[in-house]
């Protein structure tokens, strides 16, 4: 029976090329846009993460209750004694120290005088060769100019906070800010070099500099205003974050400066993108999901409709309406099948490419300086890809047939011949 279809269809274009395209590119474009905007979402979650909000964050109890200020009055001191703790408690999970603080940055010309300022927001990290930051922030590949710092209060810039303040590599610039205490911080710093994330915030209004250096700027021997937490796999998981900052936070005692641990969707309105990425990436993909069927139904449809002076032949040649209407639905199955396997197969390449390669959104953003959104966005694959192109590429078209295999039964044997124009 199905080699008998197989043959009926190949042989007639006209029934099975076109259905064939539009239920492979239906397929095609489920699956692609489907891992696109997995892949997009969790991009912008694992990139706030990596430079912000950690996989989980200690920082004291009242510096939580303020943290978008970043009041470093109120930073964790002995910072490496609760690194240490942490480690023992959670060995599978890295930790490491960071401060972020602003302030003024002055450039002089060569007789001393102030020839640019600008605003810049520091993020103060381990900047040694071994340090895991390295490779977590992808410093090493970010240096567009110049290298790593070598020597004490050497910085990395933002490519684009360096044009603006019209620096050259091995240039001085003044800091200006406040220290721990809120007494008056000022340090000469030199650039050491200069880095591009593909991030407008980070690129535009950022300096990197290494710990020890920010800690003897503000005064916070041994202090730090944050250590941040990564879980051992690849991707973020909400549940087992949870779960360490239960663990954690249980132990410790009330007070003011006592150490909490935050979860990343307790951090900048997080929640709500994680909401996103289990809720309206879903609801997303089934609106798209129902668009495509639509048009595969309504494939299938018009394609049994226009049917109908074959369907006339083949009664007029003895065959019954029941042997028609069951051939009408194992086409669909067999179109509907084959066309979604192609589109499948050619969506999940495109989602591997673009997981690879990623989509260059940069000229997009222009402009933007307050979204963590990575200017390259990556597709993801997920199991789910194997099978979601079958639900608008076979179930739409073989219901369309259905719906117009219907037709046969309710119209008389007369009627039918008549599309033999009899």
């Amino acid at each position: 029976m199905i080699k008998f279809l197989m043959k009926g269809l190949l042989r007639d274009k006209s029934r099975s090329i076109l259905p064939l395209i539009v239920v492979s590119l239906g397929a095609l474009l489920t699956v692609f846009f489907s891992g696109y905007i997995k892949g997009a979402i969790e991009g912008m979650i694992e990139q706030s993460a990596r430079f912000d909000t950690g996989h989980v964050k200690i920082v004291t109890n009242a510096y939580a209750d303020e943290i978008s200020q970043k009041p470093l009055d109120l930073a964790i001191l002995e910072a490496s004694t609760l690194q240490e703790k942490l480690e023992k408690q959670f060995p599978a999970m890295t930790f490491a120290q960071r401060i972020q603080f602003g302030g003024m940055l002055d450039v002089p010309d060569a007789q001393g005088v102030s020839r640019a300022q600008g605003i810049g927001s520091a993020i103060a990290i381990d900047l040694r060769p071994q340090s895991g930051e390295l490779k977590r922030l992808n410093i090493r590949n970010a240096i567009q100019q110049g290298d790593l710092p070598q020597n004490p209060f050497e910085i990395l810039m933002g490519a684009g906070m360096m044009e603006r303040l019209k620096l050259k590599i091995g240039e001085e610039i003044t800091f200006f800010g406040a220290t721990m205490d809120g007494g008056m911080a000022f340090q000469n710093l030199r650039l050491a070099g200069t880095v591009e994330f593909g991030n407008a915030v980070m690129d535009n209004q950022t300096f990197i500099i290494h710990l020890p250096d920010a800690q003897q700027i503000l005064d916070m021997k041994d202090g730090c205003a944050e250590i941040v937490g990564y879980l051992p796999q690849e991707h973020f998981d909400l549940a087992q974050s949870l779960s360490t900052q239960k663990a954690f936070n249980q132990l410790q005692e009330a007070g003011e400066f006592e150490p909490t641990m935050l979860a990343l969707s307790d951090q900048n309105g997080m929640d709500v993108i994680l909401a996103m990425v289990e809720n309206y990436t879903g609801i997303l993909t089934f609106i798209f999901i129902l668009a495509i069927s639509v048009v595969l139904w309504n494939t299938g449809l018009l394609g049994g409709l226009r049917r109908y002076q074959e369907f006339g032949i083949r009664i007029a040649m003895g065959e019954t309406k029941k042997s028609i209407y069951k051939s009408l639905i194992a086409e669909a199955i067999l179109i509907g099948f084959t066309g979604a396997t192609i589109g499948s197969i050619l969506g999940i390449a495109g989602v591997i490419y673009l997981q690879e390669n990623g989509l260059d959104i940069a000229p997009y953003l222009e402009g933007n300086q307050s979204m963590m959104i990575p200017n390259v966005l990556h597709a993801r694959f997920t199991p789910s890809l194997l099978y979601i192109g079958f639900i608008p590429g076979l179930c739409a078209t073989v219901l369309g047939a259905i719906l117009s295999g219907r037709g046969i039964f309710k119209r008389q044997t007369a009627e039918l011949f008549n599309e033999l124009g009899v």
